[in-house]
This record gives C-alpha cells, sequence and structure tokens, in this order.
C-alpha cells in the first residue's frame, strides 16, 4: 500500500515538474532532494505585458450624462452659518463648506477590485503626522498626501484618472445634493432633550422629578425593561445625513459652497457631499463626470454664481 501511494506520488510530481527529479531507487524511494518550482509561471515581463493588456485606461475629458450615471462627491469642511437676503427680501439661512483642494487619490475597477468607485482626499498634512501604511499608499498612488479621505461609489462612465481635480464648479447653483457628517457631541443628557420626551408635571405633587422620564418597565410580568427601550445616555457623535439641501451659491475664487438650511457637525468638521437621491438634478445642468476647467480660466477672477430664485415675489404671492 505504501508503495502505491509513492508511486502515486512520483507521477504527480513527474507531470507537474518534469526533470526536477534527479534519481529514483528501485524501491520507488528518492535518493536525491526533490526541487520543487512553481508550475505554470511566467516571467516578469511577461507579468507586466498581461497586467498592462488589462489596464483601464481613463482620460479626463467630458462625457455624456446618462439618467442611470452617478457621479463622485466631494469632501468639504463646515465654516459655520450665516444668512443671507435674496433679492426679493427673503431671509434665507445658510451654511458655508470649503471644498479644500480635492483631487482622486485611487481609482478603483471591476478588473482590479472588483467595483467602481473613486477615493477623493481633502486637505493637506506633513508625513511625519501619517502611518506608514497611509504614506506608502499615497506614495503609490503619485499623489500629495492628504488630512482626509473618502470612497464614493460611481457608475464605469464617471470613472477619473488619478490627480483630477474636484472643485467646486462640480456642483451646480439650484442643485439639491445629499450632505453627511457627524453630529455635535452632547455628552450624557436626559430623556427629554435626548428624545423630545414630555417630562413629569410642573406642579404640586412632583417633588424633584420634573424632568424625570417616568416608569421605565412593567409589573411582575413580564418584569423587565425592554431593549431599546429610549432612556437618558450619550447624545450626539452620529453619522447623520441631510437629503435634499438646495444649493444657493458657489464662490469659485474661494472653493466655497453655500447651501440653504444646518449641516451636520461642528465648525470645522468634515462633510460628504454628493448629489440627492430623492430629488435628483437635470443632468444637462451638471458637469460630467465633473467640471473641466479652460486652460486661459482664471479661478480669482471668477464671480460667484447664484441660483435662479425665479421671477414672483413670494410675499406678493402670499397675498
Amino acid at each position: 500500500m505504501a508503495a502505491a501511494s509513492s508511486r502515486g506520488l512520483i507521477s504527480r510530481l513527474l507531470f507537474v515538474c518534469p526533470g526536477s527529479l534527479q534519481q529514483l531507487s528501485p524501491g520507488g524511494a528518492l535518493c536525491n532532494t526533490i526541487h520543487f518550482r512553481r508550475p505554470f509561471t511566467s516571467s516578469s515581463s511577461e507579468i507586466d505585458s498581461m497586467s498592462s493588456s488589462f489596464r483601464r485606461v481613463i482620460e479626463p475629458k467630458p462625457g455624456i450624462m446618462s439618467r442611470d450615471s452617478k457621479r463622485t462627491g466631494a469632501i468639504a469642511v463646515k465654516c459655520g452659518m450665516t444668512a443671507l437676503w435674496d433679492k426679493w427680501g427673503s431671509r434665507v439661512p445658510i451654511s458655508i463648506l470649503w471644498l479644500d483642494d480635492n483631487i482622486v487619490s485611487q481609482v478603483k475597477t471591476p478588473e482590479n477590485e472588483g467595483l467602481c468607485a473613486l477615493q477623493v482626499g481633502c486637505g493637506q498634512k506633513k508625513e511625519k503626522h501619517l502611518r506608514k501604511p497611509e504614506v506608502g499608499h499615497f506614495r503609490a498612488q503619485g499623489v500629495p498626501m492628504k488630512r482626509k479621505l473618502r470612497e464614493f461609489p460611481v457608475t464605469e462612465d464617471a470613472l477619473l484618472p488619478v490627480g483630477t481635480t474636484i472643485g467646486v464648479r462640480h456642483f451646480v447653483p439650484g442643485q439639491y445634493v445629499d450632505i453627511t457628517g457627524i453630529t455635535k457631541g452632547k455628552g450624557f443628557q436626559g430623556g427629554m432633550k435626548r428624545w423630545g420626551f414630555k417630562g413629569m408635571p410642573a406642579s404640586h405633587g412632583a417633588s424633584l422629578s420634573h424632568r424625570s422620564i417616568g416608569s421605565t418597565g412593567q409589573r411582575d410580568a413580564p418584569g423587565k425593561v425592554f431593549k431599546g427601550k429610549k432612556m437618558p445616555g450619550h447624545m450626539g457623535v452620529e453619522q447623520r445625513t441631510v437629503k435634499n439641501v438646495w444649493v444657493y451659491k458657489i464662490d469659485p475664487a474661494r472653493n466655497l459652497l453655500w447651501v440653504k438650511g444646518q449641516v451636520p457637525g461642528a465648525t470645522g468638521n468634515f462633510v460628504f457631499i454628493k448629489d440627492a437621491v430623492y430629488k435628483k438634478p437635470d443632468i444637462s445642468l451638471l458637469p460630467f463626470p465633473t467640471y473641466f476647467a479652460p486652460e486661459d480660466e482664471d479661478p480669482e477672477e471668477l464671480e460667484p454664481l447664484v441660483a435662479e430664485i425665479g421671477d414672483t415675489d413670494p410675499f406678493m404671492a402670499a397675498d
């Protein structure tokens, strides 16, 4: 039985790596050392030629956007809130977002990673303040060190080459966007602030329990507090998305984005902007896959672009 198994092993070795067995004894045992080699190998030049043949060439040029196309998003820094008055005298609450040097830092294709996505980097950071794997990633892609990274899934026709700049002209005044951020930390809060509970009576008979949440469990059956009961606890520092935010104004000279309403996060936090899912913008107005500035364009001389609010006075229409 042992001789049969050894002969089967030797036959397989001869089939996989012929010429590697130097000498065999009559009983089937190996007399010399067997030098194994990896089967079906190719030289380095052949491997490079094969990988280059499958490498996708992405050109930075404008394209035609379809209804199923999905563009990349951008990373911005929340600068704070203010208020503006439009031409009709209506007060508009405004959040100001700064797109700090957004570039494409990595391209993911179906051939290599199995999906279509773009990794966008924002800001600048020194090499000494980054971990070694992060430094190696930026050097391998040939891009400068970035402070914040975010991956945005895109369609195959919206891929951009590494190093492409994503500016504020990527968005159009009047369109709707979805903005994601980390909410402000509130610490440990009670049920009234955290969940909007009514609280206990504020008159006689409710001594020192005016802001209490009240009863939390039942009697003997089931004799416990169900999981998920809204109670006091840590509030904030959670990812939240505000949908259908209206882009009121863009400032290409300073790379600022003015949106209507509030944005999650504190001043100085990063937020992530992408085209709205529900209120989809007009595809004929969006630059696709992004805005490519002409060679003779000077960003510092560009005037801010304000969304069109119509020719009807809302105050006269209300009367």
